[in-house]
């Protein structure tokens, strides 16, 4: 009689113990955090330095009187709100608010939806989109105060070649910037201009992103070209357009260099902007606490606009979601 014997499979041994101490990924995170911040301080110290100190220190000074001497400037009496009491009772503060509200609307509005045009058209080029681009990016790569300069000659009087186009076409010879309507417009034409093609870079970032398969099933249900942008582009586009839309707001509220090279913020206060304000404030009248008030309410309204705008949208995202 044979016995069978059955071999039992043992069990593999488990690894031995880690050698390694515990915690040490935690000592090496807090030692290459440490490390970071020592290479980062210096930067950060110059970052303080040349942005936090001054925007402080204008509002210090927005809330003080400031007595100029001879040798400089003292500040007296703060806090006290006496400057921002001279910005609400002047109507050139006031005039000065509407203008920039109504030239940051305009000239955003007409960007977009021309920057959104370029964009749709680059899109579905196959050939010639590198060049069209860098053609494109040509107004806005320039400094503004050369951009300026450019109309200021296109706008000129006797050898201006828009005051020849007008006399050509029988419309007569209009003082561009000579006269408060004609000057408004044409610093927004110069300013759509130049600006256009950074939203129109931003959007045609956002629809090379966007899904294909998404346009098939389009095409499949026979949308329209119109019905398909309304239904699929401009939703899916509106997180990216919002994006240029800030930008472009955060730029055109601090308008200055172009009315500044143009018109001077005239004729009379035509295109006086808040900064064009707080520069003949404190650097022409040397009334420097109401200018630092002019560019401390400035930032405020712009920093309020931005949280209500990125509010807003958040609030129609949560319910397209």
């Amino acid at each position: 009689m044979t016995t069978t014997q059955t071999e039992v499979a043992t069990p593999p041994s488990p690894p031995p113990p880690s050698t390694r101490p515990v915690g040490k990924p935690d000592h090496n995170r807090r030692v290459l955090a440490r490390l970071g911040w020592g290479f980062s301080t210096p930067a950060l110290i110059v970052v303080l330095a040349v942005t936090i100190f001054p925007i402080v220190y204008s509002v210090i000074m927005s809330f003080s009187h400031v007595n100029v001497l001879g040798s400089g400037f003292k500040l007296s009496g703060f806090p006290t709100t006496a400057n921002y009491s001279i910005l609400i009772h002047s109507e050139t503060w006031r005039y000065a608010l509407f203008f920039t509200i109504i030239y940051t609307i305009v000239t955003v509005v007409v960007e977009v939806i021309l920057g959104t045009a370029i964009a749709l058209v680059l899109e579905r080029l196959v050939r010639g989109r590198g060049l069209m681009m860098a053609l494109l990016l040509i107004p806005w790569s320039l400094i503004t105060v050369i951009s300026a300069q450019l109309w200021s000659y296109i706008y000129n009087p006797v050898y201006g070649i828009a005051d020849y186009i007008f006399g050509k076409l029988g419309l007569g010879h209009p003082l561009f910037l000579g006269t408060p309507t004609p000057a408004i417009i044409s610093m927004m034409v110069a300013d759509i201009w130049k600006t256009t093609p950074f939203v129109a870079i931003i959007v045609l970032a956002g629809l090379v992103m966007l899904p294909q398969d998404i346009y098939e099933a389009a095409e499949v249900d026979g949308a329209s070209g119109w019905a398909t942008f309304w239904r699929i582009t401009f939703p899916l586009l509106r997180p990216t357009i919002a994006l240029a839309v800030l930008f472009r707001v955060l730029q055109a509220f601090g308008l200055f260099d172009l009315p500044f090279v143009l018109t001077q913020g005239g004729p009379g206060h035509a295109t006086t902007s808040l900064a064009i304000l707080g520069y003949k404030a404190m650097f022409q009248d040397l009334a420097f606490g109401p200018g630092a008030a002019v560019a401390t309410s400035t930032a405020l309204l712009v920093l309020l606009g931005c949280l209500l705008f990125l509010k807003v949208f958040r609030a129609q995202v949560g319910q397209e979601q």
